[in-house]
């Protein structure tokens, strides 16, 4: 006898497969004008304001040609600030992958007083003004802070350095790698690492061999996003690096150096660099959804 729902079940999936609007969608989104208007707000809304701010800042790079956008982006202060945000992202990431894989792992395999405080803090920084962060750190780091007089006895500065950058940064990016692994980890629940243990595996070998691999995608995804804010980071930045020309300042600072130094085509020069970056992260996200579905259905639809 044939199974309607399941015959049902699967013309629906075929139906979504082929890129075709699902039945039960059809009474609401409907077939004709209603769905070609979302469309077109869909591509109008995403053209107006991702793809054309993009191309002007290529198109103003290039305007004195690719000689023109060379010899800015070889400057010496964007040399450098090229370089800084890449040693940030060098420092900051691995950094946050250790406290995410750290974290997540505490809180979703084990339970203890004060696990759901726990992730509330750690989810703080995004609900957080990076000028805030900023000001946060200068009032425990500075000259004037909380620690201030015991480091300035110690012959130490932190505030207007390299190593503030390092800091604010650590602390707004902090969530990404966490809130990536929290719920995979929630998810995939115990047995297999109690499994592990059962068989005489140890605790680091558990990790490695069961927890490591379930993870991986979701890790590098949290890692990919992390590296993705940590270039980008300006409010916190700004704040803590004291805006030293070639010394402290990252890309997006040198961006608004420039500009306010009615150097533009310098300034877009070091935009579409940075734009550069941030499209080549993209693309090595699409790259592991890709990789991560793929395992996923090569898994029968679990983790």
């Amino acid at each position: 006898m044939t199974d309607i729902p399941a015959t049902a079940s699967r013309r629906q999936a075929d139906h979504d497969r082929n890129g075709r609007t699902p039945e039960a969608w059809k009474g609401v989104a409907g077939e004709g004008w209603l769905r070609a208007l979302l469309i077109a707000l869909a591509v109008g809304i995403s053209g107006l304001f991702l793809v054309v701010p993009l191309a002007v800042i290529f198109a103003q790079a290039f305007a004195a040609g690719i000689g023109g956008w060379t010899s800015n982006v070889v400057a010496p202060d964007t040399l450098h600030a090229i370089g800084l945000t890449i040693l940030t992202a060098i420092v900051v990431v691995p950094i946050n992958i250790g406290f995410g894989l750290a974290a997540a792992w505490a809180i979703a395999k084990f339970t203890f007083p004060g696990r759901k405080l726990l992730m509330t803090v750690i989810e703080l920084p995004f609900s957080i003004s990076p000028i805030v962060a900023g000001v946060a750190y200068l009032f425990v780091y500075g000259a004037q802070g909380l620690l201030g007089p015991t480091l300035d006895a110690a012959g130490i500065q932190v505030m207007f350095t390299i190593p503030a950058i390092f800091l604010v940064s650590l602390f707004v990016t902090s969530p990404f790698v966490a809130r990536e692994l929290v719920p995979l980890m929630q998810a995939q629940g115990t047995d297999e690492e109690e499994a592990a243990i059962t068989l005489g595996a140890s605790g680091l070998k558990t990790f490695l061999r069961v927890t490591l691999p379930n993870v991986k995608w979701a890790l590098l995804y949290g890692a990919i996003l992390c590296n993705a804010r940590v270039m980008g980071e300006f409010g916190a930045v700004s704040v803590v690096s004291g805006n030293i020309r070639g010394q402290t300042n990252t890309l997006p600072l040198q961006v608004e150096l420039l500009y306010n130094d009615y150097n533009a085509i310098g300034a877009f020069a070091a935009a579409s660099t940075l734009t550069v970056l941030a499209l080549v992260t993209i693309l090595a996200k699409l790259i592991v959804e890709r990789r991560a579905e793929g395992a996923i259905r090569r898994r029968g639809g679990g983790h």
